[in-house]
């Protein structure tokens, strides 16, 4: 007994893992290939899918909000590209942008009244001119410091800010923009005797016509459309504005 524990206390101890029993192994390749993953012990994943995993987490639900809506515009102006160029160009210069607008829809309304309300027999160059260059100095211009004041000057949200603007706009700029609007226009015609008869004939009934097209529409506009993209809204009802606006500013005068 001596020399057998001898024996065994002489020989070398060896550190072999032990292998884990037969019923484990069967269970772990019974397993579908994704449970057996997840069963996994943490240690034992793959450290490149860790750390991928992580970053796609956190710029989900903890990155740059800014950046987040940054993408999800650029992603939605990828249908519009006109739009984005446009709203692009708003931001950059905005003051030029709405100017060469309301050129462009001056100009357009000013052919439409011709050609389809007057029934002309060719354009009236000169006239269209006249129109469109008070388009592009007068009306883009003015339009674009005017909505920008009266956003600072009525800060109220909601319906009650909306009926605000809309009383400020329709009921002290409008009628004055309009007078001066047809004086300009009349004088760079080459009529300024006839300033005064036009504005008797042709302002109260122009200012008329504004109240029953644009107090609705403004009200809608002032109310959910965002101040900057504003000037934008209203061009697509100004160009249906600048044909029965082209048409009372030239419209004879009836002398008495």
């Amino acid at each position: 007994m001596a020399m057998a524990s001898t024996l065994l206390a002489s020989r070398p101890f060896s550190a072999r893992p032990s292998a884990p029993p037969p019923h484990s192994r069967r269970l772990a390749l019974a397993l579908p290939p994704r449970l057996a993953t997840l069963s996994a012990p943490a240690g034992t994943r793959h450290p490149r899918k860790c750390g991928r995993l992580q970053p796609l987490h956190a710029a989900s639900c903890c990155g740059n909000p800014a950046a987040a809506a940054g993408a999800a515009a650029g992603a939605g102006a990828n249908g519009w590209p006109l739009l984005a160029w446009y709203l692009m160009a708003l931001d950059k210069n905005p003051v030029v942008t709405k100017a060469i607008t309301s050129a462009v829809l001056t100009l357009a309304g000013d052919i439409i009244c011709q050609l389809v309300i007057d029934k002309a027999p060719e354009l009236d160059l000169k006239r269209t001119f006249v129109f469109t260059f008070l388009g592009l100095v007068l009306v883009g211009p003015t339009l674009h410091v005017w909505y920008l004041y009266l956003s600072k000057l009525v800060t109220i949200s909601g319906a009650s800010g909306a009926i605000a603007r809309l009383l400020l706009d329709q009921f002290i700029f409008s009628p004055i923009f309009i007078g001066v609007f047809m004086s300009l226009l009349v004088t760079l015609e080459g009529r300024p005797s006839l300033v005064v008869p036009k504005l008797k004939q042709e302002w109260l009934s122009s200012v008329s016509a504004n109240w029953q097209l644009w107090i609705p529409f403004q009200f809608l506009n002032f109310y959910f459309v965002p101040q900057k993209l504003q000037v934008l809204a209203a061009n697509f009802v100004a160009l249906a504005w600048n044909v029965i606006l082209s048409f009372k500013a030239h419209k004879e005068i009836v002398t008495k």
